[in-house]
């Protein structure tokens, strides 16, 4: 690999080819950008917990997801039907296999969590939350519940869940949030890539600014006086609302013979 990593590349001369030639040059015609450039925008949070995102909604607590409490740290499956606070991951990790549930939307409030041991979670009379039920009945639903950015679990007895902090075990006992019942449920399901949209400066502004814009940006005259097309703009909103306001824009400047681009 050392040899490899110091190996100078070079340009690739076919055979009759000369290596020492001049470059030929090629002129390139400016074309109109598109109006909007788009970026995707990283999750930086998600890429700190393995790629497993924060859901903001019930209908996205579905499929494969993980309870996390603390930083970093995710509720964990005992094979006794328990469950227990698992040890902080490293930044950049997910969670283990004994960490991800399986959530079952029941309605549009309430939620059903499955172990890897195939067992529903439930909140027992003691408050305890355990693993041992086969179906799903009032005691085994959860109501996911957010507010100012933050969510907490709402059990069937009316309190939230938490981790009690002298054992790690996780139970339902309080029936106000603090900030041991502040969880996070995350996600590993695909998504649609969040964008934003850079408007071009040419397009700041209305229809009739942003012809002008246009205009200015490509006009040949020398004095630098504006050539712009009076007809009717009605043509020019419904290309805009089609998506081709550029292709309208240059057809209006090229009758006005305004362009330096139009033939």
């Amino acid at each position: 690999m050392s040899e490899y990593s110091v190996a100078k590349s070079s340009k690739l001369v076919l055979k009759g080819e000369s290596s020492k030639g001049h470059k030929r040059k090629h002129k390139k015609h400016k074309k109109d950008k598109d109006s909007k450039k788009v970026r995707v925008e990283v999750d930086e949070d998600a890429l700190k917990h393995g790629g497993w995102w924060k859901v903001s909604k019930v209908a996205e607590i579905t499929g494969s997801i993980a309870i996390q409490f603390g930083k970093r740290a995710y509720i964990r499956a005992l094979d006794n039907g328990s469950f227990t606070l698992g040890a902080p991951h490293d930044e950049g990790d997910g969670p283990d296999p004994e960490e991800i549930f399986t959530a079952v939307l029941i309605n549009d409030e309430k939620i059903a969590f499955k172990s890897g041991y195939g067992k529903y979670l439930k909140v027992e009379k003691d408050g305890m939350v355990t693993g041992r039920s086969d179906a799903v009945s009032a005691l085994e639903q959860f109501e996911p519940v957010f507010e100012g950015g933050k969510m907490a679990l709402l059990a069937a007895n009316g309190c939230f869940v938490s981790v009690d902090p002298e054992d790690d075990a996780v139970v339902a006992l309080k029936k106000k949030v603090g900030e041991n019942e502040v969880c996070v449920v995350r996600s590993c399901a695909a998504r649609e890539e969040k964008t934003t949209k850079d408007v071009a400066v040419e397009e700041e502004g209305d229809l009739d600014q942003v012809e002008i814009n246009y205009v200015k940006k490509f006009q040949k005259f020398q004095d630098k006086k504006l050539r712009v097309n009076t007809e009717d703009k009605a043509a020019l909103k419904r290309a805009k609302d089609e998506g081709a306001l550029h292709e309208a824009l240059l057809d209006r400047r090229s009758k006005m013979k305004a362009d330096r681009y139009c033939k």
